[in-house]
């Protein structure tokens, strides 16, 4: 390995990342593995802050992607098309890596020859205050140190793939992930249904910087996972069916899906029981709701041993809340599945895809269409 071909090449997606970017390209550059074995590639995908000039001081290159933004999929496939690494390592600009974050995953993929991809986790010390914050940087942390070994999604907050993979597979959907969506979680589907395997390590961890408000996280549950998830099964209805619940697809989880039920249902029943004050619904409703907090307690229980009993009052309802928000994203989901279809560009976005005009930046690809095959840029 050399600085002309590393074995890692550092792909970091930004879109006005002033206020997060030079943290994280500060402990970036602290990394213990040798700099001569990993390359750094930042992707302004459209800022309108210095991000560029923030990321010229610490990156090998910088692609800078003017005018729209097409979304962190896009951004990232950018960076794959200049890289010169053997592994692809994904990194998101709010995240804050540990010294031996890259030693990690560089081990894995070079001792692990039968593993294609690797991700970690959030450490369970967010970095942003505020209740909402702490409870959806603790649930991350807590559902992926649930579930390690195999899996069959991904996570680019903080991952690797081999490049010859990630290629071969088509790389992200930018055609249909316009904006930070499950772009990654899509791939990883891809990647397990092509037979690859992936390996979820939570001890490879990061801290997130995001400050999350209640609005953003309801807003994020609905638009940006919940309906797009939706959309995306319906279209891969084997997923749905009993392998899909052994699956370690993390939010797939057969108890998952039950205790979203169970909410639901208990919040009916409360609802039903007021016009009448009907004692039974109420106390059939509360008793699905208490069945649901029993099934998660183990979580509920790590919530007061990170933050104490005030904090795990709030982590319940948030949770509630969460469930509900699936339940109802979901829904809608699946309902424009049927009767919109799958996700699409706009049609300017479409007939330029048509039309196979060059033009940089490139217009999103269709995945219907070859993907391109890039090989290592010289630079």
């Amino acid at each position: 390995m050399t600085p002309d071909h590393p074995f890692l090449s550092v792909i970091v997606p930004v879109k006005d990342g002033h206020n997060v970017l030079p943290q994280m390209l500060e402990h970036l550059s602290r990394s213990e593995l040798p700099r001569e074995t990993w390359e750094l590639i930042v992707v302004d995908d459209g800022s309108t802050d210095d991000s560029v000039a923030i990321a010229s001081a610490h990156a090998d290159l910088v692609i800078r992607l003017p005018g729209r933004s097409h979304g962190p999929g896009y951004a990232r496939n950018r960076g794959v098309e200049r890289a010169r690494g053997e592994c692809i390592v994904f990194l998101d600009a709010d995240v804050i890596v540990r010294p031996d974050t890259l030693t990690r995953l560089a081990e894995t993929m070079m001792t692990r020859s039968d593993v294609d991809a690797v991700f970690g986790a959030y450490c369970d010390e967010p970095a942003a205050a505020g209740v909402v914050s702490k409870y959806r940087n603790l649930l991350h942390h807590y559902t992926h140190a649930q579930e390690p070994g195999e899996a069959q999604t991904f996570w680019a907050g903080c991952g690797s793939v081999r490049r010859a993979v990630f290629v071969a597979v088509g790389m992200y959907d930018e055609w249909r992930f316009s904006r930070p969506q499950i772009e990654d979680v899509e791939l990883g589907y891809r990647l397990s249904a092509h037979g690859y395997r992936i390996l979820l390590q939570p001890e490879i961890q990061v801290t997130h910087l995001k400050r999350w408000t209640f609005h953003g996280m309801l807003m994020a549950d609905f638009m940006d996972r919940g309906v797009p998830w939706a959309r995306l099964l319906a279209e891969q209805r084997a997923l749905l069916g009993p392998a899909a619940s052994k699956a370690k697809s993390l939010s797939l989880r057969a108890k998952e899906k039950s205790n979203t039920f169970f909410v639901c249902l208990g919040l009916v029943l409360l609802a039903s029981s007021v016009p009448n004050k009907n004692h039974l619904l109420s106390s059939l409703g509360g008793l699905c709701l208490v069945l649901v907090v029993l099934r998660a307690w183990p979580l509920y229980a790590f919530f007061f041993r990170k933050r104490g009993l005030a904090f795990a009052i709030c982590g319940v309802v948030l949770h509630m809340i969460y469930y509900l928000t699936a339940a109802v994203s979901v829904a809608w989901g699946a309902f424009l599945a049927v009767v919109v279809g799958e996700p699409r560009p706009d049609a300017t976005v479409e007939a330029f895809s048509e039309l196979n005009l060059a033009s940089w930046p490139p217009v999103p690809r269709n995945p219907s269409k070859p993907a391109p095959k890039p090989s290592p840029a010289k630079r």
